[in-house]
């Protein structure tokens, strides 16, 4: 009986076998693959939410930019009238203007970057680093898109985020509707 005690307290005291240990390392493994993938997707996700909030802002600018009654500077005659001039305002180049300058970085602009083409008119601006390049093109009297381009993994393939806008003649009065949705081509890189 002796000899039997002593091969149960050996087999009681017995560790882990190769394969065991070989399973749980692969189960480890493909946690650790699951989650990487997981937290690139978030963090990819958290930096385009820059681009579509600031689309946003940017879409709405352009329609308070429109519904701003604009007139003459000149004095009117005693009994004479001025119409309200309403127009989209002018193409905003693209801020940086080098799509290199946002590859896999971000850019700081200058308040001056701001300052030409319609930005002053959209009185649209970005004061913290970006990592998109920004772009408002006006492309005929009634419509209008705003962009944002970016290259976050840096591998020169860029994506792009589009909200346009245009103005209509609903019952009579013009005015900007915007789409629905931003367009997105290529969001993951």
């Amino acid at each position: 009986m002796r000899i039997q005690d002593r091969l149960n307290r050996l087999r009681n005291k017995r560790g882990f076998t190769l394969v065991e240990l070989m399973i749980v390392v692969a189960i480890i493994g493909v946690l650790a693959a699951l989650a990487i993938y997981g937290v690139r997707k978030y963090l990819t996700n958290a930096k385009t939410a820059e681009a579509r909030s600031a689309l946003g802002r940017l879409a709405k600018d352009a329609a308070s930019a429109w519904d701003r009654e604009s007139m003459s500077g000149t004095v009117l005659t005693v009994g004479t009238s001025a119409a309200n001039a309403r127009a989209l305002c002018a193409n905003g180049p693209p801020v940086p203007t080098a799509v290199t300058s946002i590859q896999n970085k971000k850019y700081q602009s200058s308040p001056a970057d701001w300052k030409a083409g319609g930005w002053p008119c959209l009185k649209f601006t970005m004061d913290g680093p970006q990592y998109f390049q920004y772009q408002y093109v006006q492309d005929s009297t009634s419509q209008f898109t705003a962009h944002a381009k970016g290259d976050l993994n840096g591998n020169g393939v860029t994506s792009d985020f589009t909200l346009g806008g245009k103005v209509q003649t609903v019952s009579g009065e013009a005015v900007v509707t915007l789409a629905p949705t931003i367009g997105e081509s290529n969001p993951e890189e």
